[in-house]
């Protein structure tokens, strides 16, 4: 059974930047896609960004070119580093590998 952790959500003004990590143990992260989802109050959870086996990342329209999705595999822990935070930004983050989730952390961004 995979274990997904993440920390690193917080506060942060418009135009500030956060890095999210998710450790995961069970499983080795370089030969899993992985996921980060959000969920924003009072919406679904929607999908921000996979990295597949091969390194390969995708993201949704709204966080291209602010968002960046990086693995260390020495660690075994994914990262999103967030740049240009928006207020729409504000939701828990989770980071996923089917059928996994981890807790979520929370990302605030607000003057």
């Amino acid at each position: 059974q995979v274990q997904l952790v993440e920390s690193g959500g917080g506060l942060v003004q418009p135009g500030g930047s956060l890095r999210l990590s998710c450790a995961a143990s069970g499983k080795i992260i370089s030969r899993v896609g992985m996921a980060w989802y959000r969920q924003a109050p009072g919406k679904e959870r929607e999908w921000v960004a996979t990295m597949s086996i091969d390194g390969t990342t995708y993201y949704t329209d709204s966080v291209k070119g602010r968002f960046t999705f990086s693995r260390d595999s020495a660690k075994n822990t994914i990262y999103l580093q967030m740049n240009r935070l928006k207020p729409a930004d504000t939701a828990v983050y989770y980071c996923n590998t089917k059928p996994s989730w981890g807790q979520g952390t929370q990302v605030t961004v607000s003057s």
